[in-house]
């Protein structure tokens, strides 16, 4: 299982916006550079992230892409969810009649309690804290290309 390349590339988007100043407009082909993107597919997942008012998109000359301050606690499941529709690990987790062998089948608690597991994690993990985390990546990486510059 995994997501898709659009949902990861939505995070990223939102990381990048999370860790620029607020009220930050940043353009596209910023953005497509700044998250390895191409810029063609990257245009899709941001007309769907500013459809699902994860972003904020500035027409005109000083026109880009803008993270709203009360989104900079986005979850990475609300991210994932905006892309790509609600978390199921299983047709039978989708809704009650999805599966007529859910009731006695054995791998279906096994399948609620790995989703569960998932949503937890994705909802515990905001856009805030993992843009605080990649600025503290960046800084040890300029720390050590330093000293590697020194030794």
């Amino acid at each position: 299982m995994q997501m898709t390349r659009a949902a990861d590339y939505a995070v990223r988007v939102m990381i990048h916006l999370a860790g620029l100043p607020p009220a930050t407009c940043v353009t596209h082909g910023d953005l497509a550079a700044a998250v390895d993107c191409p810029r063609q597919f990257l245009a899709k997942v941001l007309q769907r992230m500013s459809r699902a008012r994860l972003i904020v998109s500035r027409r005109g000359n000083i026109g880009g892409f803008e993270l709203p301050e009360d989104r900079r606690q986005a979850t990475m499941l609300e991210i994932i969810e905006a892309m790509e529709g609600p978390v199921a690990l299983n047709l039978c987790l989708e809704s009650a009649s999805a599966c007529g062998r859910q009731p006695s089948c054995p791998a279906h608690l096994v399948w609620a309690q790995a989703q569960a597991a998932l949503v937890a994690v994705l909802r515990s993990a905001t856009i805030e804290e993992l843009a605080a985390e990649a600025e503290s990546i960046r800084q040890t990486r300029e720390k050590l290309g330093g000293i590697a510059k020194w030794t």
